[in-house]
C-alpha cells in the first residue's frame, strides 16, 4: 500500500483512501475507540466525506498508531503556550524521509540541486523536531557542500548568502518567522539566486502579525518578489508548500478539506472561512484523517489558505500567524 500512496493518480485518491479508512479504523486503536464513541455504522463510510476526523488534540494524550510496532524515532511538536506536547510516533524513518523528499520534489525539483540554509533557532534548541529531521536531510543530501543550520550566528549566515549569490547558487533559506523579521532588519540586501521559505511561528518571540504583512517586510527587505512558505505539522508525515500568496498546494497523496467552524462534522464549501481537516495517506502508521485546529479557506482546485486559529486553540509553530 505504501507504494500506492506515493503513486497515486487524482482519480485514485478517494478509492486509496477508504482502503486507508477500513485499515486504520480497525488497526488504530485510538481511531477504533473514537469512532465507537462517536457511534458510527463502517459499513456506511463509502465515499470520503462519509469518513470522520480524528481531532488533532488527541496527539497529545494518546499514542496514535495503526498496527504495534517499535517507534524507530519519536516526533515531539513545541509548546508556545505550555498546553502540552504532541507526539508522533514513526515506524520508519525512510518512509518519512522518501515523503518529505517526493513532498518538496512535488512542489519544486529535487532538494539536492538547492544550497539548504537553515535559520531555526527555535526547533534547534529542541530535541525531536520534525523539521530538523526534515531540513537535515536536505542539507546533507544536497550537491552544496555550503549547506548548513544558523543557530545565532546571522552574521556568518549572511556572508553565507552573499557568496552564494556572487556564486549563483540556488539557495533555499528555512526560516522560522521570527529569526527572519530579525535577520531582515539587520541584513538587507538583493537576493536573485535566494528564495526565503517562512516554516512559521513567533514562538512568543514577537507579536502576531499577519502573513500579507510579514511578507512585505521580508519581500521589502531582500528585494524578491514573493516569499515560499511551508504547512506542515508534527502530526503529519507531508507537506504542502506556498509559491505565492500565502496558497499552499498538497501533494498528490494529501488533501485538505473544510469543515464548518459551529459544527465539527459537518462539511464547508469552498471559498468559505472553515476549519481545516486534513487527509495525508503517507500517515499510514498513525491515523491519516486529522481534525486540525487551523483556519483556512479552501479553493475548487483543491489549494488553501490558512488564516489562523480556532478560538482556544494553542498557538503552534507550523507556519500559522493570526
Amino acid at each position: 500500500m505504501r507504494k500506492a500512496i506515493l503513486n497515486v493518480e487524482k482519480d485514485q485518491f478517494e478509492n486509496l483512501a477508504l482502503q486507508v479508512f477500513k485499515y486504520q479504523s480497525e488497526q488504530c486503536e485510538v481511531y477504533k475507540k473514537y469512532i465507537q464513541l462517536l457511534q458510527i455504522d463502517l459499513t456506511k463510510i463509502n465515499k470520503l466525506e462519509d469518513i470522520p476526523y480524528l481531532p488533532i488534540e488527541f496527539f497529545k494524550n494518546f499514542k496514535v498508531c495503526s498496527g504495534h510496532f517499535d517507534a524507530e524515532i519519536i516526533f515531539e511538536s513545541s509548546s508556545t503556550s505550555g498546553q502540552g506536547i504532541s507526539r508522533h510516533y514513526i515506524r520508519s524513518k525512510e518512509w518519512y524521509q522518501q515523503t518529505f523528499l517526493k513532498s518538496f520534489n512535488f512542489a519544486f525539483r529535487n532538494p539536492q540541486e538547492f544550497c539548504h540554509l537553515a535559520l531555526l533557532p527555535s526547533y534547534l534548541e529542541r530535541d525531536h523536531s520534525s523539521l530538523v529531521f526534515q531540513i537535515n536531510k536536505f542539507i546533507s543530501n544536497s550537491y552544496y557542500s555550503e549547506s548548513g543550520f544558523y543557530l545565532h550566528n546571522v552574521a556568518e549566515l549572511n556572508v553565507r548568502i552573499q557568496q552564494n549569490e556572487e556564486k549563483q547558487i540556488p539557495t533555499m533559506l528555512w526560516g522560522v518567522t521570527y529569526a527572519l523579521l530579525d535577520f531582515a532588519e539587520q541584513y538587507q540586501s538583493p537576493l536573485s539566486h535566494t528564495s526565503i521559505i517562512e516554516t512559521g511561528g513567533m514562538k512568543g518571540k514577537r507579536k502576531e502579525i499577519v502573513r500579507a504583512e510579514l511578507h512585505d517586510i521580508l519581500k521589502d527587505a531582500f528585494d524578491v518578489n514573493c516569499i515560499l512558505g511551508e504547512y506542515g505539522m508534527t502530526e503529519l508525515m507531508s507537506q504542502a508548500y506556498s509559491k505565492t500568496n500565502g496558497i499552499f498546494n498538497c501533494p498528490p497523496w494529501m488533501k485538505v478539506l473544510g469543515r464548518e467552524i459551529n459544527d465539527p462534522f459537518a462539511p464547508s464549501t469552498n471559498q468559505k472561512n472553515a476549519a481545516l481537516n486534513i487527509i495525508d495517506l503517507a500517515n499510514i502508521d498513525s491515523c491519516s484523517f486529522i481534525a486540525t485546529s487551523d483556519l483556512g479557506k479552501i479553493y475548487y482546485d483543491g489549494s488553501f489558505e490558512v488564516l489562523g486559529r480556532l478560538d482556544n486553540s494553542d498557538t503552534r509553530g507550523c507556519n500559522l500567524l493570526v
